[in-house]
């Protein structure tokens, strides 16, 4: 299993200083800001990236009365996303997208690792899209970043509030992350319409292997592609 750096805001604080320090010498006030607020962004997307390499299965309350997971696995990856009106199961033998929650219509397709970053129209909002949103702000030199520490569901956390920010679905969002690098908390207004999940419950355990199956009752199109021969 990797290992997770534990990342308290000051570590955050001083990663991205020492990161973006890195190789200079004379840093006006100006850059020393725009480092700053760069590096945390970068390194709470770091702490997303480890948190792809283990296993852990994440509940959280989604939209103020659903509820969603996110289960993760090793050997081989893989990851399901369930939420109220579909799932998404990624992984190195395919992807799985389902609508519906019960007798779900499902497709089963090839492998897509940009599947979960790019989920859109529910109320999830994934690790990899927040990562991908944070990798943004640590580019745009106009995004302000104001770092502080919490407890999610009994749970260390580290949260950047992130404005201004330009090339993501909200240009003001607040997004947590535990010590494993799991998605504690989300908050932003996305398309007009309010975005809000935090965790409730965490098991550092697939505690349902089912996930990562296509449903038992559901119907399902396949679009995998077909090689000359197979």
């Amino acid at each position: 299993m990797p290992s997770v750096v534990r990342l308290t805001t000051a570590g955050l604080a001083a990663a991205a200083v020492i990161a973006g320090a890195a190789g200079c010498t004379d840093i006006d006030e100006a850059s020393a800001a725009s480092i700053t607020r760069g590096g945390l962004a970068s390194a709470m997307a770091g702490q997303f990236a480890a948190g792809s390499g283990i296993t852990y299965t994440a509940t959280y309350q989604v939209g103020g009365d659903g509820s969603a997971t996110i289960t993760r696995a090793q050997s081989p990856t893989r990851t399901a996303y369930i939420y109220p009106g579909g799932r998404l199961v990624t992984g190195l033998h395919g992807t799985i997208r389902c609508t519906g929650d019960t007798a779900p219509t499902c497709t089963e397709s090839d492998p897509d690792p940009a599947a979960a970053a790019a989920l859109a129209d529910t109320r999830l909002v994934t690790p990899e899209a927040a990562q991908t949103m944070l990798n943004a702000a640590a580019l745009d030199p106009d995004a302000i970043a104001t770092p502080h520490d919490t407890t999610v569901a009994g749970r260390h956390a580290n949260c950047l509030e992130l404005s201004k920010v330009d090339g993501t679905l909200a240009s003001a969002f607040t997004v947590c992350v535990t010590n494993e690098g799991a998605l504690a908390s989300f908050s932003a207004t996305i398309k007009g319409e309010h975005a809000d999940m935090a965790l409730t419950a965490y098991s550092d355990k697939v505690t349902d292997p089912d996930v990562f199956i296509t449903p038992r009752d559901a119907k399902v199109t396949s679009k995998r592609a077909k090689f000359p021969g197979a």
